[in-house]
């Protein structure tokens, strides 16, 4: 398991979790040091090959849980939803970074293992690195459309320099995060 989204400024937190197909689809890495080409290229054949489950907690629950426990929350409807697709439970989940859902997320009944830097050593963890971060970028991508004066289909939400102006100039919409201080700090001021 891997996540997307806990950085930025808007927008869901998205996770996945990924059984992976033998032998394992070629490409599978961090997603943040792969390329953009390379990450679709392995997103293809992830959702081809293998059993896969995408949680997403969207802003008013990050707002309301705070990002570690909408994390959290993400991680657990993914798992829910592999074991939906795999029609069975999962033996142990592996989770990129030190902490688990286990004991912070009533739902979560899966035994968990956290490893630093996890999306770089074990192959399911990359993969569900590629799915997430490709998934939550399509969703940001979109919400540009709607929302076209902070750069989302190039920051993703991030706080970038062109994301912070718009904010300035434009003010919060539906998908900011409130509870981020970038954006309560403005609506202090405003």
């Amino acid at each position: 398991m891997d996540e997307a989204g806990r950085g930025p400024l808007a927008g869901p937190v998205v996770a996945a979790a990924v059984v992976l197909c033998k032998p394992g689809p070629p490409g599978l890495g961090d997603s943040k040091v792969l390329s953009e080409a390379a990450r679709a290229r392995a997103e293809t054949a992830i959702r081809a090959r293998c059993a896969f489950g995408i949680g997403v907690v969207e802003v008013a629950d990050i707002d309301r849980l705070n990002i570690f426990g909408a994390t959290m929350l993400a991680m657990t409807r993914a798992m829910q939803a592999l074991c939906e697709v795999l029609a069975c439970e999962v033996g142990e989940a592996r989770i990129d970074g030190n902490l688990t859902p286990h004991g912070r997320v009533a739902e979560w009944r899966w035994p968990a293992r956290a490893i630093v830097g996890g999306d770089g050593k074990d192959k399911a963890i990359g993969a569900a690195s590629i799915l997430a971060k490709q998934y939550r970028d399509r969703l940001m991508v979109a919400a540009a459309q709607d929302h076209p004066h902070y750069g989302w289909e190039r920051n993703k939400g991030y706080g970038s320099k062109e994301h912070l102006a718009a904010l300035r100039r434009h003010g919060a919409t539906p998908l900011h995060r409130r509870s981020f201080a970038p954006v309560a700090q403005l609506e202090l001021v405003l």
